[in-house]
C-alpha cells in the first residue's frame, strides 16, 4: 500500500476527472468508488470519495464542495518519453476548456496544474557546459508546450 497520496479537491467532478485522468495514461485504474450516505454532507447516493491510480501512483479525487479550487502552487508532473507523448498530453489536458500557460505547464477543465514535461528537456538543461544548459532554458522560457526540435537547435547554436 502507498504510504502517501495525492489528495484533489473538486466540486462535483471527481468521478468525472477520474474516469479521464486514467484514459491517458498506461497502468491506471479507478480503484475504488464511496458514496454519501444519509450522514451527508453530499446528496447521499453522489460520488464522494474516488481512489484512481495514474501510472502506477495512487490518488484520491474527492466531491467536497465549491468552498477550495486548484492552483499553480501545486502541480502534477508527467515525464514524457518523446514529443509525440507530450503532444498528446498536451492536447488532451489543455483540450475542451484547459488553459496553456508559459514552459510546459497548463491547466486542465478541471483547474489542475499539469507540467507536461520532455525527458530530454532535464537532460539538456542539466548539460555540463553551461552555455548549452543555459541556451535549453531560455528556450524553453519562450514556449508553452515543449518543443524538443526547438531545444535541440537552440542548444546547438549556443555550441
Amino acid at each position: 500500500m502507498q504510504k502517501i497520496k495525492t489528495f484533489l479537491w473538486y466540486d462535483g467532478q471527481a468521478e468525472e476527472a477520474a474516469q479521464f485522468y486514467t484514459s491517458l495514461f498506461e497502468d491506471s485504474r479507478t480503484v475504488s468508488v464511496q458514496r454519501y450516505g444519509e450522514a451527508g454532507p453530499g446528496t447521499p447516493g453522489s460520488v464522494m470519495l474516488v481512489e484512481f491510480e495514474l501510472a502506477g501512483q495512487r490518488y484520491l479525487a474527492l466531491n467536497g464542495g465549491p468552498e477550495f479550487t486548484f492552483n499553480e502552487a501545486v502541480s502534477l508532473s508527467v515525464d514524457c518519453a518523446d514529443q509525440e507523448e507530450v503532444d498528446r498530453l498536451w492536447a488532451a489536458l489543455s483540450g475542451n476548456g484547459g488553459e496553456e500557460g508559459p514552459c510546459g505547464w497548463l491547466k486542465d477543465r478541471y483547474g489542475l496544474s499539469w507540467q507536461i514535461v520532455p525527458r530530454r528537456l532535464e537532460e539538456l538543461i542539466a548539460d555540463p557546459d553551461p552555455a548549452k544548459s543555459q541556451a535549453a532554458v531560455k528556450s524553453m522560457l519562450g514556449m508553452k508546450k515543449i518543443v524538443i526540435q526547438e531545444l535541440e537547435d537552440a542548444v546547438a547554436a549556443a555550441g
